[in-house]
């Protein structure tokens, strides 16, 4: 699949780490503009959210972590078949 295409993965998955990490800098920047501790903890709570889920489309992006390394996940069985274990 070329880089550029609309249906890479890594494409979109560059554009929302780019997003997630300009609310990040919000966040953390509106922490010091509000007075009201609870906002404060709310802002920089999710600002630390927000990075673990940078840190987690990196992971997929390198393939840093086991599960984004596997072949391919197993499907969810489609609603209304059985499986020859349930038979």
């Amino acid at each position: 699949m070329k880089p550029h295409s609309k249906k890479n993965p890594l494409r979109h998955t560059k554009k929302i780490k780019t997003r997630m990490r300009k609310l990040i800098k919000h966040l953390r920047g509106d922490v010091e503009k509000v007075a009201e501790p609870k906002a404060q903890a709310l802002f920089e709570t999710s600002a630390e959210v927000l990075t673990g889920l940078v840190k987690a489309f990196d992971d997929y992006e390198h393939k840093s972590e086991a599960a984004w390394r596997t072949a391919c996940m197993p499907s969810r069985p489609k609603e209304g078949t059985v499986h020859a274990s349930r038979r």
